[in-house]
């Protein structure tokens, strides 16, 4: 069994049931989701005059191997309305990202995992060392909390309380 780790996000629409509508679609066609941050809102990176983004982190186990998962996540965001024009950040109902699997590296022109740019955002590290940690980024060798503590991204990150 394999363990991915994702983040989910957007910033269009009800984001907290969008959020949940693909974890519910990824537990039907990916695998079991084993652990879940808290919703954590975000202002818009990399993006001016953007809405918050909300956004959880997630750990599945799957049997699916990286590029059979990163082909559900598309077709997930795909299911629940997400458009992408390349080469740029724009709103969306939905992201999924796959952030780590198992200690995998793997570069192919369609996924880059570890997800190359996780440790210079806050908004990834903060829900992901609230459910593991200690987890060992496995091409910087250093844990998820350490990688927090290092971030200079100083973008504001909180914590939302939203009932299920």
């Amino acid at each position: 069994m394999n363990r991915a780790y994702l983040i989910l996000g957007g910033n269009m629409g009800n984001r907290a049931a969008m959020i949940k509508s693909a974890e519910k679609q990824l537990e039907l066609s990916c695998g079991k989701i084993v652990l879940r941050s808290s919703f954590y809102e975000t202002e818009a990176w990399g993006m001016e005059n953007a809405a918050p983004f909300l956004n959880k982190v997630i750990a599945i186990e799957t049997e699916k191997n990286p590029t059979e998962t990163l082909a559900t996540c598309l077709h997930i965001e795909n299911l629940l309305g997400r458009t992408r024009t390349q080469g740029k950040y724009e709103s969306r109902t939905i992201d999924i990202d796959i952030l780590l699997f198992n200690d995998e590296i793997i570069t192919i022109s369609e996924l880059e995992i570890p997800h190359p740019r996780m440790h210079l955002r806050r908004f990834v590290l903060l829900p992901f060392a609230e459910i593991e940690p200690s987890l060992m980024h496995p091409v910087l060798k250093k844990t998820i909390a350490a990688l927090l503590t290092e971030c200079t991204d100083k973008s504001q990150v909180e914590k939302k309380e939203i009932s299920d």
